[in-house]
């Protein structure tokens, strides 16, 4: 305590008597050893706290470069990571974070790294998915703008400048092949802009308690676009309750009505488990940069279960994704 302390400087003062002096030595340091007492008490609770939460979470990657605290608590949304793993597996050469859980419960089965923030490539466009259902319908149609045409990487490539498209069509485009120009396209009809777009994007991040996710824009090319396996785990239990993304994810390839000759476009999906023919696979997103490596969202559903599993900058995304799932479903009851 600084304020009125007699030993600040200031005015004058009259010369304290020799009593007086000793009654606020002796306060003086009974304060100080309270605060001393007080504060290391607090330190030591607080250590103990955060070991308490690592050992409860079996987390291998406390103090890691680039881990950040976990989702608000509370969130509907967030996956519970408080109990132990229910399975162990390791990778000669694993995923950079990975996440295997429960979509209807949340239960995380098998973690590593899952607050860790990395680029996350076009599993950017699930929350994009996400923005555009919430703000549309499958009917409505978009003006394909100028600025939609003017992308890079994976792309539709046949959306027609000036022409409406609906917003069907364009989920498709933006879920299947990954297109980055149907992406610009719905993010210039829902928000007037990529700028605003992006905006929503991060709105809704907040308001889903998503504490490790950042967006630059809406197709997820810009390394700028960060999240972390549990932030994406509950992106996915939001994301498959949407019945108009389930639909999407679900499907090898779908046709759909579009402004071009022969008033059909036929999109194929880039999910690795769905192509390879894994059974009961229903979704969900690829992405794929030099920064981000190779990401996969998956889910499977079996025997009344359904599971997720996440990978970020992972070798193979689909033998780590058939490993994970093929032994969550055997140790998961």
């Amino acid at each position: 305590m600084t304020v009125g302390s007699p030993l600040q400087g200031g005015g004058r003062r009259r010369r304290a008597k020799g009593p007086l002096v000793l009654v606020l030595l002796v306060a003086l340091l009974a304060g100080g050893a309270t605060y001393a007492y007080t504060q290391g008490h607090l330190d030591l609770f607080s250590s103990s706290k955060s070991k308490a939460h690592g050992a409860a979470t079996g987390s291998v990657n406390a103090g890691q470069p680039g881990e950040h605290p976990p989702p608000v608590p509370g969130s509907p949304y967030a996956v519970a990571l408080e109990a132990a793993d229910v399975f162990r597996l390791h990778f000669h050469q694993p995923p950079r974070a990975g996440l295997v859980f429960d979509l209807r419960s949340g239960q995380v089965l098998w973690r590593l790294h899952p607050y860790r923030r990395l680029p996350i490539a076009s599993l950017t466009k699930i929350m994009t998915a996400v923005v555009v259902t919430g703000r549309t319908t499958p009917r409505e149609k978009a003006r394909v703008t100028k600025a939609a045409l003017n992308y890079s990487g994976s792309g539709v490539g046949l959306l027609p400048k000036g022409r409406h498209v609906t917003v069907w069509a364009l989920m498709n485009g933006l879920l299947l092949p990954s297109g980055n120009d149907a992406a610009l396209a719905l993010a210039d009809h829902v928000g007037g802009s990529e700028r605003r777009f992006v905006r929503l994007m991060n709105g809704r991040a907040r308001k889903m308690g998503l504490r490790c996710t950042h967006y630059v824009s809406p197709h997820g090319l810009e390394p700028g676009n960060r999240s972390c396996a549990a932030d994406l785990a509950a992106m996915a239990r939001v994301a498959m309750r949407r019945p108009e993304i389930e639909r999407i994810v679900r499907q090898r390839q779908n046709v759909v009505r579009f402004p071009i000759k022969g008033g059909r476009l036929y999109l194929n999906t880039t999910n690795p488990l769905i192509r390879s023919g894994y059974v009961g696979t229903i979704g969900l997103k690829t992405g794929d940069t030099d920064e981000a490596g190779h990401c996969f969202v998956g889910v499977v559903r079996r025997g009344g279960r359904t599971l997720g599993v996440v990978l970020l900058h992972s070798p193979n995304v689909l033998e780590q994704s058939k490993k994970l799932l093929s032994k969550g479903f055997r140790t998961h009851r």
